[in-house]
């Protein structure tokens, strides 16, 4: 009996850290270039940033090769910053945009990045486990509106409930 609940326990934590049908992360990404300040752009609602405006990520490098994540957004209705911490490690290779990240000791989800300005490293669009968790990133607070109707396309034909996309007020 506790070998099939530690099956079923493995399974479903290594679940959380697959891939989105349709989701391909990029290849040939720069750990070294992608640090920093990331501002969030859109997202898909969920509960962990309901409520939040002016929503940044923050990524910097931690002792044991993987990555600290910081990730802050203002709640105007109790006019405070939230903060959550987290931590975030390759799946498989360094070179390819496949990460788990944590907030919550062993548990693990998807952070992938399925598009990327390559050239400059100024925006990304990256996706969770499956098409509930989505988001736009920019190093600045605002991108064109051409960034914004490809990323809508390209998630909207990877299977992404895009009429539902929240557009971050920065």
């Amino acid at each position: 009996m506790r070998l099939i609940a530690l099956i079923i326990s493995v399974l479903t934590l290594s679940a959380c850290t697959g891939l989105p049908k349709n989701i391909e992360p990029v290849d040939n990404f720069e750990l070294d270039r992608y640090l920093g300040k990331w501002y969030e752009i859109a997202r898909l609602d969920h509960r962990f940033e309901r409520g939040l405006s002016k929503v940044t990520a923050e990524y910097t490098m931690r002792d044991d090769g993987g990555v600290v994540v910081k990730n802050r957004g203002y709640k105007e209705k109790t006019d405070e910053w939230s903060e959550a911490e987290g931590k975030a490690y390759f799946t498989k290779d360094t070179d390819v945009g496949h990460l788990k990240v944590s907030f919550f000791g062993p548990f693990y989800g998807t952070y992938a990045v399925f598009d990327l300005d390559k050239e400059d490293y100024q925006y990304a669009f990256v996706s969770g486990n499956n098409t509930k968790y989505l988001w736009l990133l920019s190093r600045t607070p605002e991108v064109s509106d051409a960034l914004k109707a490809r990323f809508v396309e390209q998630a909207s034909s990877a299977g992404f409930k895009t009429d539902e996309l929240i557009w971050v007020q920065q």
